[in-house]
């Protein structure tokens, strides 16, 4: 951790969420490899259980003396290990059978609008319209990329039960971004452990009605190296370093960021699924980081001392 701290003297919180959302990209293209190889509630339980291991083997003395600031906050920390992570994957991977891929990257990009309202409704954080235009552009670039850039597809999108079950899924990860604002005076690898804990448990009741009612499937030789995979990319690495980034900008500027994650499925797509890149991936790239550059310019901007 002491490479995050150096990146928190000099100011690279940028790079920092831009690494995090990079990790996410990479797991859309996981869970599309993870298809008949092992079942969803299934890759959800083992993911945060290799966490549950491998975290506290690492920081099991560190874990025990936060206990003290933990304990007041565990119901906290359920909600947050148990709403923003484990229901929000398991409500991610229920919708991508009831809907399009279209429409779950279209959802995602509720998720900027979601924590700036969170966090005007809980702490009073203020929203410039600079910001709305940053949020705007952002998201017209994530409507590009789940369009591929047509009208005609905009226009076609039906939204079914899993439009609303991505939507809730969006809303779940929006709360948890804004709750870490309460987050205990702890460090991030035992923050992560103790949240790795909450959701390794609530996925308990989620992997046995798979069991009951669908049938699990457990994982292959493939299905375990993606279930590894997940765990320490997407769940472990990118969660740390989106609470980073949360420490450093704030829940709003860091959510912006979550724009970025389709536009990085989409990217990883071309690369390692050989899916074609198109003018629009471009296009849409670059209103991404336009709405983001935006965003920052009115935060640096509003910091700049009266002229005399």
């Amino acid at each position: 951790m002491d490479l995050l701290r150096r990146f928190h003297s000099i100011g690279f919180a940028p790079l920092l969420l831009a690494l995090a959302t990079f990790g996410w990209g990479t797991n859309a293209v996981a869970s599309r490899l993870a298809v008949g190889e092992v079942s969803p509630m299934m890759l959800i339980f083992l993911r945060w259980g290799v966490l549950v291991i491998l975290i506290p083997l690492l920081r099991w003395q560190e874990m025990l003396e936060a206990w003290p600031l933990i304990r007041p906050k565990l119901l906290w920390v359920f909600l947050m290990g148990g709403c923003g992570l484990s229901f929000f994957n398991a409500l991610f991977y229920l919708a991508a059978h009831t809907t399009t891929a279209l429409n779950i990257g279209l959802m995602q990009g509720t998720m900027p609008g979601f924590i700036v309202i969170g966090s005007l409704f809980f702490f009073g954080v203020a929203i410039s319209r600079f910001k709305v235009l940053g949020i705007l552009l952002s998201f017209v670039g994530v409507v590009i990329i789940v369009s591929k850039g047509s009208l005609d597809n905009l226009f076609a999108l039906v939204f079914t039960k899993g439009d609303l079950l991505m939507l809730l899924a969006c809303f779940f990860y929006s709360s948890y971004a804004v709750g870490l604002k309460l987050r205990p005076n702890v460090s991030d690898l035992v923050m992560m452990g103790y949240f790795a804990i909450a959701a390794f448990i609530t996925s308990m009741p989620l992997m046995f009605l798979e069991v009951a009612f669908s049938g699990a499937q457990l994982p292959s030789a493939f299905g375990w190296k993606l279930i590894l995979y997940v765990a320490i990319v997407p769940s472990f690495i990118s969660q740390v370093l989106f609470m980073r980034g949360v420490d450093m900008l704030g829940p709003n500027s860091a959510g912006l960021y979550t724009n970025l994650v389709p536009v990085f499925a989409a990217l990883l797509a071309v690369v390692v699924l050989g899916e074609f890149f198109s003018r629009y991936h471009l296009i849409a790239i670059v209103m991404v980081f336009a709405g983001i550059a935006v965003f920052e310019y009115q935060k640096n901007t509003s910091k700049l001392p009266p002229r005399q």
